[in-house]
């Protein structure tokens, strides 16, 4: 880019990823192509605003990221952390949720904005809000704003509590069970929430990506969930209304060796608002309290993987697995913390949560991702 007098104006990284933003009309279909400086050829009103550099990571579909790809971003971000003063990263709406989320447990506590946007049409097209989210996304990099986000269709969205919920419309992300951090209203922010952060950003490098996922359907047997588990380390479940599982199909005894054989289960809920209470129905009730299954409660699914991913890429010891899967991070999960500050003798205090009395002695032995 072009070098310019910029004053005391804040300084951004735009790292570009791929995504629809970045897609051109080809015989196949859309395919991203064009660069970070491309895009920001659209949109020159920025460089009165902020200065902006440019990185071309990736040209990728979202569909194709992969948690390699998360941690190159990380290292990216890594990299130049000390150069900018906020990062904004161009990426495809289907999976943008992981890996915002992911994101969000790679680099703890950072002070800087780290921005992620996209959109649902093309830069390039004529009704696009390409333009848009993008100046959102600047704008939201050069204000006190810290720790890892989305802009998208002018809110501002935690990378923990983000998840698509419309494929086509320009309103595509939701905040899940959390506020939004604010919100722009004629190109100004109006900032809600400010997210908590440390003095610097702990990085991480590694994650363990064998976390797999079932989505229950009615009449499933134990076949696949027994067919996950013997290829990988953990297992996210998720099942209907507040948690449970099929009694008659054998799943209580294939979480039981599961268990026994060392792997890690997570019961969530495929009902995206309010979260999971698995104890409260005969069919959850003695999962939760005597296999000790680990509960989602409100987090995201999107936020459920990534968190163990993170997780086991320090430790596979179950308790500390444990302690780190209900610690928040970046309000990824409130339920049970909430829970936990009622009084035990209170009518109204829930059943105690196996997390409270757990060691927090961590173990840093980490775990390469598998190639």
């Amino acid at each position: 880019m072009p070098n310019r007098n910029y004053g005391l104006k804040k300084k951004i990284l735009l790292i570009g990823t791929g995504g629809t933003i970045a897609s051109a009309v080809t015989e196949d279909g859309l395919t991203p192509e064009l660069t970070t400086e491309q895009l920001l050829t659209h949109i020159p009103a920025i460089f009165d605003h902020c200065q902006a550099d440019c990185l071309q990571l990736l040209n990728l579909d979202s569909t194709n990221i992969t948690p390699l790809h998360w941690l190159r971003m990380a290292q990216c971000i890594q990299t130049h952390y000390n150069d900018y003063d906020g990062f904004v990263l161009t990426h495809g709406t289907d999976t943008m949720a992981y890996t915002a989320a992911a994101l969000s447990y790679l680099i703890q506590g950072s002070p800087k904005p780290i921005v992620f946007t996209g959109a649902q049409k093309p830069i390039g097209f004529d009704s696009t809000d390409s333009k848009t989210n993008l100046m959102d996304a600047f704008r939201c990099a050069s204000e006190d704003m810290p720790g890892v986000s989305i802009v998208f269709n002018s809110k501002v969205i935690p990378g923990t509590r983000a998840k698509k919920t419309r494929s086509k419309s320009f309103q595509a992300f939701s905040s899940i069970n959390y506020p939004y951090l604010g919100i722009f209203r004629d190109g100004v922010l109006l900032r809600y929430i400010r997210q908590e952060c440390g003095e610097a950003p702990v990085f991480y490098e590694t994650l363990n990506t064998k976390v797999a996922l079932l989505k229950l359907v009615p009449g499933m047997g134990r076949e696949a969930a027994d067919y996950l588990l013997e290829r990988n380390d953990a297992l996210i479940i998720e099942s209907f209304g507040v948690g449970g599982l099929p009694e008659s199909s054998g799943f209580y005894h294939c979480v039981d060796e599961a268990m026994k054989a060392g792997k890690t289960v997570v019961l969530t809920t495929q009902v995206e608002n309010e979260g999971s209470d698995v104890g409260v129905y005969h069919v959850g009730h003695a999962l939760k309290n005597q296999l000790g299954v680990l509960e989602a409660y409100d987090m995201t699914t999107e936020a459920v993987v990534a968190k163990l991913m993170w997780i086991l890429g320090q430790t596979k010891e179950r308790k500390e697995v444990e302690r780190l899967f209900y610690t928040p991070v970046a309000k990824d999960i409130l339920w049970p913390i909430a829970a936990s500050e009622i009084p035990l003798h209170s009518a109204a205090a829930p059943r105690q949560h196996p997390f409270r009395s757990i060691s927090s002695a961590a173990n840093q032995e980490g775990t390469a991702v598998p190639p």
